[in-house]
């Protein structure tokens, strides 16, 4: 890690958290801090016995602001889930970490953060998690992060594994980082797409994150939108069907049944649309080699559904 060190002197430390296993909340909560601190030096302890004023940070261990584990946990958001230490560092520092990065819509995207990243961490340390009805695990990130701690027939000694789990963490970490400042600034184009959108149809002139910013609109068209169409990154046009929610395979509308599954001729024969390619055969994606086709295509499905 650039800017994070183990110490063993809690004189010189100006963090501290637990030893022992470590988990993707103190984790995470760490690599948060370390966005904004320039200079880390983290204590390790087993447990804090009495009053530690070096004023350093404290999380997730020790009771106080910053830890979750005293009895009734630490306060939880209004969808009901409760903060562990990585929320609590977030919620804290969180804005302050993306004034430092110059994001515009602060507030909008702390909270898309914290929906998207901070409350899984949290739900999963607090043994908050929906089961899933199935034979195979949930491979998540919390769970490839406790693969890190040393095994029972290695050292019990964790720092550097813990420093292992923050190195793969501080990708994923910036990584995501990365991609949720890019779509946020997707968000203001997509909403004048909304705004000058006809007949159910929403057109980008270029592919860019949408269906977040669809589907959470408080424009009044966004409700219409049936297809949004695009510049394929293979060349020519898409034409998708919008979903009824994120991460839903049900959409508001599909392609005629009659199209779905046909390529080429055999779909422009039975659309009478020129530069028609291909119709998905579970009917939520269709795509041409023009623009103009493309709407067109969109709006005769509009029509016939």
């Amino acid at each position: 890690m650039r800017n994070i060190n183990i110490t063993k002197n809690i004189e010189e430390a100006n963090l501290i958290t637990h030893s022992g296993t470590f988990h993707a909340d103190e984790i995470f909560a760490l690599l948060i801090l370390s966005k904004i601190i320039p200079e880390i030096k983290v204590l390790r302890l087993p447990e804090i016995t009495e009053e530690i004023n070096t004023g350093a940070i404290i999380f997730d261990i020790g009771g106080e602001k910053f830890d979750h584990h005293q009895p009734g946990g630490n306060g939880a958001r209004e969808n009901g889930v409760k903060y562990a230490s990585c929320g609590l560092i977030w919620k804290e520092f969180g804005k302050e970490l993306l004034e430092k990065y110059g994001v515009e819509e602060i507030d909008y995207t702390f909270e898309y953060i914290d929906k998207n990243l901070i409350q899984f961490i949290d739900a999963n340390d607090n043994g908050e998690l929906p089961k899933l009805n199935t034979e195979y695990r949930n491979f998540h990130i919390s769970y490839i992060i406790s693969l890190f701690n040393p095994k029972w027939d290695e050292s019990p000694e964790s720092d550097e594994k813990f420093i292992k789990a923050l190195n793969l963490a501080e990708i994923i970490f910036d990584e995501f980082l990365k991609d949720t400042f890019s779509k946020i600034k997707a968000k203001s184009k997509v909403e004048l797409a909304i705004q000058k959108s006809q007949e159910g149809i929403l057109i980008l002139d270029q592919f860019m994150p949408w269906k977040e910013f669809l589907l959470e609109s408080k424009i009044e068209k966004a409700k219409d939108i049936i297809f949004v169409v695009f510049p394929s990154k293979r060349g020519g046009f898409n034409i998708y069907a919008v979903p009824l929610e994120i991460g839903s395979f049900e959409n508001r509308k599909l392609f005629p049944i009659k199209w779905r599954g046909l390529r080429e001729e055999k779909l422009q024969e039975v659309t009478g649309i020129k530069t028609a390619m291909f119709c998905h055969n579970a009917g939520f994606i269709a795509t041409c080699q023009t623009k103009e086709d493309a709407i067109k295509l969109a709006k005769l499905a509009c029509n016939l559904i």
